[in-house]
């Protein structure tokens, strides 16, 4: 992987600054979290003067129980600060380790009253626990940068996947070696992504009772990226004795750790958007590309297939609306859908003071785009952009950086 993340830089900045200040990355599995710090601290040791002392480890190891080995990391940490006079703690997959925010706060704490220079790298792929510590038991302390996935631009220029490819095997890196091979490339995003998500992330974050339910609820979710589904419906479709309350959680804690969610209804009024029926969209549509080959639909298939395909690249727009706000910000991104009656917009964005609206065409004609008009006639500011047929060609928006 030789491609530098757009937080790099930054990153780099803040490990050299005066001030302290706990760095955490939090994003999903695969996004470059590890090989981003490796760039920072491989950069910031090429500059003139003393090294900077490393200590990376990681707490992904069921066999790990908390406190005592955390302090032994940081007493290394500590012992390698007094020799080279600053040193960078790097903590991988930490959620894993049981009340470490309490145990982080402390010896954090501790260091800043002895003056000791212990800079701290937390890396997690669950951001919703990562992110829940971090405001129980850290305020003041820290700075998180959230970890998006890779977006076109970024897997063609490492990778040179072209937009169709990128549109069907998604912006996992660590697969895109293995694009020629489709089953391999199936099987490894199975196993070593998405049942390794689940199982070691996913059901960290909250007692599940049912975690057959949770994966059947992450596979219509795959199944229905692009489209408005009631949790009712979602009933329906489980066939499960489970309530709504329980399928809003599952896909809440799926959204925690960066595989799918449920995009609001826009109206402008809070209350409406959390009570809408949400629009199912994944965060990568490699994940849709599995459940598309196990049918039997490669990408030409797929490709020759109007209804899959469309959906499968309005899904790849949301997933590339998703990672492009977390790779400029450390917010939560405001991406919604519209619908009033018969008209809809595919996705609705609020960014930095402005509201956009994207329809999404990629047939052969334009199509019905009276939606964007009844929008933009109840929100005059909104600005309207049709992607694909008869507007934007989808290759030069997904290629802008």
């Amino acid at each position: 992987m030789t491609i530098q993340r757009a937080a790099l830089p930054s990153f780099c900045a803040r490990l050299q600054e005066p001030r302290r200040f706990l760095q955490v990355l939090a994003g999903p599995r695969q996004v470059g979290k590890t090989t981003l710090v490796r760039q920072a601290l491989s950069t910031l040791n090429q500059q003139p003067g003393p090294a900077m002392a490393q200590h990376s480890v990681s707490a992904d190891n069921p066999g790990l129980v908390g406190g005592a080995w955390l302090r032994t990391q940081w007493e290394t940490a500590r012992a390698l600060a007094a020799q080279a006079g600053r040193c960078v703690l790097v903590l991988d997959e930490v959620q894993k380790l049981p009340g470490w925010t309490e145990e982080v706060k402390r010896l954090w704490d501790e260091d800043t009253l002895a003056g000791r220079d212990v800079r701290v790298v937390v890396l997690g792929s669950a951001p919703l626990l990562i992110a829940r510590g971090l405001t129980e038991s850290m305020a003041g302390r820290f700075e998180l940068t959230r970890m998006g996935h890779w977006t076109f631009a970024e897997m063609h220029a490492a990778f040179g996947l072209t937009l169709d490819e990128f549109i069907y095997y998604g912006g996992y890196p660590g697969a895109a070696s293995l694009v020629g091979e489709p089953a391999r490339w199936a099987a490894y995003v199975r196993d070593a992504l998405i049942e390794t998500t689940i199982s070691k992330d996913v059901l960290l974050m909250s007692p599940v009772q049912k975690p057959a339910l949770l994966r059947r609820v992450f596979d219509l979710a795959c199944r229905y990226s692009g489209q408005e589904l009631s949790y009712q419906k979602m009933l329906g479709q489980l066939l499960d004795a489970g309530n709504t309350t329980t399928l809003a959680h599952y896909l809440e804690l799926l959204e925690g750790a960066g595989m799918v969610c449920g995009l609001q209804k826009y109206s402008g009024q809070v209350v409406r958007q959390r009570g809408s029926s949400p629009k199912l969209q994944v965060f990568n549509t490699a994940l849709m590309g599995v459940n598309a080959m196990l049918e039997g639909f490669d990408l030409n298939r797929l490709r020759a297939t109007p209804e899959l395909w469309g959906r499968i690249t309005e899904s790849a727009v949301g997933a590339e609306l998703l990672a492009r706000h977390l790779a400029h910000s450390s917010t939560q991104p405001q991406i919604y859908y519209w619908r009033d009656g018969v008209n809809e917009v595919d996705y609705v964005l609020r960014q930095r003071g402005e509201l956009f609206a994207f329809e999404v065409k990629s047939g052969v004609s334009q199509g019905n785009v009276k939606g964007l008009d009844a929008f933009c006639k109840l929100n005059p500011t909104a600005r309207p952009l049709i992607l694909g047929t008869g507007g934007l060609p989808l290759q030069n928006w997904f290629a802008a950086a």
